[in-house]
């Protein structure tokens, strides 16, 4: 089955042309005589791609164009393809690089032929839905201990510009590659060219890419092709999650840019804008695409999300309504980043709805609580100890402030990622290595051991080497 592209340019009924009317940027405007296309229909002038977005009359439609326009002009035949956008599923995709009509980008063979699906699909009824909660480890010491992932759940990370959103994305992809039984499938929307093909070189590299898809609506191309390039990959994670039977991996970057490409594609049809310029439909645009991603009884598709943080303020509307949809939050922090510690994960900020006794266990809990209590009070006492200095705090308080800055400087941890600008090798820690380091933190058998040693390491094993004492 073809994608609209590969459509003929002559239909086999005459009612499914039409003549171009008006062309104000992508927007486009056509009138067919005796037929009225679908909204969501995919329409077809030459070689500009049209969706139809709203009915303006008894005979005439308005499109948003996910090609460029250049060349298009008014009086020109355009043809309704009569059905909607729709891309290529199935196992053939393993290891293959697309763009949102299904056509392949990374100089490989065509996808032609086999089973084509529409990229506007329904979500999954809340009846054939799972509600379990299992914990989705992911090997950073950080995520795991204080927010970790759901199976099946929507995790967001937040940051403004160059806090390691992308670089943290690009560690889970290595540590769920060879761990992951299922699919991986990465979504890039609004991505730089050079984003994609480093991604795309390095997945080939570390030998993952047969088990994964990418997926790409690059920043260069129409706000429709991004803003509809996150449904064409959901469509896709679908089709493994319910044909296949696989669980599906999936990680988006950057939410944000899908919701930059909505208020671009809003703007262009003329719509009043609603708070801080977003589109008034911000939030019906956003559930659209977040819904989709669920657990049937069988099989998961869990999101990780990377989400621009504008001017690091939380309160902008596009971030406040992200969290909603999340089970857990991955707060990237400046401040962190400024001081050295990476990941750059404020974990005061940073939360999720799987941190609960019943679900990862009491020690689990009890640990996260007892790190929190102690970086809580630390932050609480940096104003003192500026002011007045270290030695003028309480026995007590300099022991909470010698467990902290412990703590900090082991919840940083080397990248697999980033092996190549610090010449570290990177490091996969388990939960059990993470509580464990963190409990004896905590139970001060780390007091004399320089903070330094506790520095970007795996398991808190490695700095007893570092110390030079055994706290076993």
């Amino acid at each position: 089955m073809p994608s609209p592209l590969s459509l003929p340019d002559e239909p086999s009924v005459d009612d499914a042309r039409g003549v171009v009317t008006a062309i104000r940027g992508s927007v486009v405007d056509a009138c067919f005589s005796n037929h009225l296309p679908a909204l969501n229909n995919a329409l077809k002038a030459g070689k500009v791609i049209i969706e139809v977005v709203a009915h303006q009359s008894p005979t005439s439609v308005r499109g948003i164009a996910l090609t460029s326009t250049q060349g298009l002009s008014r009086g020109a035949v355009i043809i309704d393809t009569g059905l909607p956008l729709r891309v290529p599923v199935g196992t053939r995709l393993l290891g293959r690089m697309l763009n949102v009509f299904g056509e392949a980008i990374d100089g490989g063979a065509s996808l032609a032929g086999g089973e084509w699906r529409s990229i506007h699909q329904p979500p999954l009824p809340l009846a054939r839905r799972s509600a379990g909660m299992a914990m989705f480890e992911t090997g950073i010491k950080a995520i795991d201990l204080l927010s970790p992932l759901q199976r099946g759940g929507k995790a967001g990370m937040f940051g403004g510009a160059g806090v390691g959103k992308t670089v943290v994305i690009a560690e889970l992809i290595h540590n769920m590659a060879g761990r992951y039984q299922g699919v991986s499938l990465f979504c890039g929307i609004g991505e730089r060219c050079r984003e994609a093909e480093e991604t795309y070189r390095e997945m080939r590299a570390s030998g993952v890419l047969d088990k994964a898809v990418l997926v790409f609506g690059q920043m260069n191309e129409a706000p429709g092709a991004r803003f509809r390039v996150g449904h064409a990959a959901l469509s896709m994670a679908e089709y493994f999650r319910d044909t296949e039977k696989q669980d599906v991996l999936l990680l988006i970057d950057n939410i944000f840019r899908f919701i930059q490409a909505g208020t671009e594609v809003s703007g262009l049809m003329g719509r009043i804008p609603s708070r801080v310029g977003y589109q008034p439909t911000l939030a019906t645009e956003l559930a659209e695409l977040e819904e989709r991603i669920a657990s049937s009884p069988t099989n998961a598709i869990t999101s990780v999300q990377a989400v621009y943080v504008p001017a690091d303020d939380f309160t902008d509307p596009s971030a406040s309504h992200t969290f909603s949809h999340l089970s857990a939050s991955v707060v990237l922090s400046r401040k962190r980043a400024a001081q050295g510690f990476y990941p750059a994960i404020d974990p005061l900020a940073s939360n999720s709805k799987m941190l609960n006794p019943a679900v990862v266990g009491q020690r689990h809990y009890q640990v996260a609580l007892a790190v929190r209590r102690t970086l809580a009070e630390y932050e609480e006492l940096k104003d003192i100890i500026a002011m007045l200095g270290l030695e003028e705090l309480s026995a007590a308080d300099r022991r909470t402030v010698n467990r902290a800055r412990r703590l900090e400087r082991f919840l940083t941890q080397p990248f697999f990622a980033t092996e190549q600008y610090t010449g570290q090798p990177g490091r996969w820690v388990s939960l059990e290595q993470t509580l464990a380091g963190c409990e004896r933190i905590l139970a001060d058998r780390y007091a004399d051991v320089p903070e330094q040693a506790l520095y970007m390491l795996g398991a808190i094993d490695e700095a007893k080497l570092d110390a030079g004492v055994d706290q076993a």
